[in-house]
């Protein structure tokens, strides 16, 4: 399992304490994103860490929270804010440079980033997950941080070490799932960043707050969120850089499943997406997802989404994704992490690594129920 770390107290406070935590993990992380942006952006560290104070502002005014804890983040492992912020906004980098240079020279492609599902199929327990496939190199850096807010829902989120958040639940009974989307309105301009999006989503009680908050951003990047709460309320949004006005919202299908990868599905999505820019095997694997589960009674069950994310169709790149050892290190794809939760049962299930290698493990989130 991957290093499990509790924090609480203030914002400050709990980054502090996550920094001591995973500093080792957190130096990782920004030494391997050094080489990530030269390969995707052409910049250095000091480039990196001055571009990504551009979103300082945005930041300060829509989460100030969030800046506090990365500033404990940073105290805590001994590093800058800047080195923090720039592993926090590194969506915002590595995605408006593909974007840049989508055309006329060659763009590496992008690395994947999940498959994710939610289940309010009536009559059973609501069941979300995802894989989450990025860069190998995220195996050693991945930590499962649970945090006790003074004030807000206490939460368990599975992140790269520094990162604020990814998916993850909250002790509302609110899990949030995601995948990075862009397209060519990705230009890296200074919002608020996808990363502390997701945190926000995560103080949230219901997914109508979520919702609510959601429409409050002027979000910098594109990206899908997966919002379900243990009420059985359920609802996908597609974001684009921007404010309401390019939130996309998609609802379950009538048996009550919503599935989504790494590309648009909105009929009133109107922009290019990098999916049809770059090689992607976003569209394969919502297929193959929704082959799994429609071969099963009803929705599925728990079992029925553990064989989905453990598909090994179009190996390797497949919904259970393996390093393809043709491409260069920085641009190889692998399921990091799988995560599947049983909202009704408030049980929650993680593979440290592809599925079929690690299996699944129950993850004790008491400290977040408590």
């Amino acid at each position: 399992m991957f290093p499990v770390i509790t924090v609480s107290g203030s914002a400050h406070e709990r980054g502090r304490q996550y920094g001591v935590q995973a500093r080792t993990r957190i130096r990782r992380s920004l030494a391997e994103y050094a080489g990530v942006f030269q390969h995707y952006a052409s910049w250095d560290w000091a480039r990196t860490t001055v571009e990504a104070e551009r979103f300082v502002p945005a930041i300060a005014d829509f989460a100030p929270e969030c800046l506090e804890e990365m500033a404990g983040t940073a105290a805590g492992a001994d590093v800058d804010l800047a080195d923090i912020l720039a592993v926090n906004v590194r969506t915002e980098i590595m995605y408006s440079a593909r974007i840049r240079a989508a055309a006329p020279v060659r763009v590496p492609p992008a690395p994947g980033e999940c498959s994710a599902f939610a289940s309010s199929v009536p009559g059973r327990n609501v069941v979300v997950g995802q894989n989450w496939d990025w860069l190998p190199f995220a195996h050693d850096t991945v930590v499962v941080l649970q945090s006790v807010p003074d004030e807000g829902p206490a939460f368990v989120t599975v992140v790269e070490a520094g990162l604020v958040a990814k998916f993850g639940l909250n002790s509302a009974g609110l899990a949030v799932m995601t995948n990075a989307m862009a397209c060519t309105e990705d230009v890296g301009d200074a919002a608020v960043p996808y990363h502390v999006l997701l945190r926000a989503l995560l103080a949230c009680g219901s997914t109508g707050e979520a919702l609510a908050r959601l429409g409050e951003a002027t979000r910098a990047s594109s990206a899908n969120y997966l919002l379900v709460d243990e009420s059985g309320s359920a609802v996908n949004v597609e974001a684009r850089p921007g404010d309401a006005s390019t939130l996309h919202r998609l609802e379950p299908d009538e048996r009550g499943v919503l599935l989504h990868t790494n590309h648009f599905c909105s009929p009133k999505f109107d922009s290019t997406d990098l999916a049809d820019l770059v090689p992607s095997t976003s569209r394969f694997r919502l297929e193959r997802v929704a082959d799994v589960v429609a071969s099963a009674a009803g929705g599925g069950d728990v079992a029925t989404y553990f064989a989905a994310l453990s598909d090994h169709e179009q190996f390797p790149d497949s919904v259970c994704r393996h390093p393809d050892p043709v491409l260069p290190a920085a641009e190889q794809t692998a399921t990091v992490a799988s995560a599947i939760v049983d909202l009704t049962e408030r049980r929650v299930w993680l593979s440290e690594g592809q599925p079929c290698l690690a299996g699944y493990q129950e993850l004790d989130c008491s400290s977040i129920w408590s």
